[in-house]
């Protein structure tokens, strides 16, 4: 499967008009509710809709993540990477290999 990644410069997010009308909603949802423990956390979120149709979906990543993994610069340079033409350092896709190196 190929995986496009499309980043915002930095200081941009703000500027995301989708975002806002969630981060706005789901603020206004757990408005004067204490945030206890995840689980409350996530059926506020997922809880959140608006008058316009906006909803959320949302659930919790319990999975555990190895830190300090280091990628060599050979494991980067067998990596198939094709960036875009609009700011190919920030948006690119990763196809997979055609065989295993």
């Amino acid at each position: 499967m190929a995986v496009t990644v499309a980043h915002l410069p930095p200081g941009t997010s703000k500027w995301n008009r989708i975002e806002h009308r969630l981060f706005a909603a789901i603020s206004q949802n757990w408005r004067g509710k204490p945030l206890v423990s995840h689980q409350v956390i996530v059926q506020l979120i997922g809880a959140t809709t608006t008058q316009t149709g906006l909803t959320v979906r949302c659930e919790l990543d319990a999975n555990s993540y190895p830190k300090g993994i280091k990628v060599t610069d050979a494991e980067m340079a067998a990596l198939t990477i094709e960036r875009d033409p609009f700011h190919g350092d920030w948006n690119y896709t990763i196809s997979p290999r055609l065989q295993p190196p």
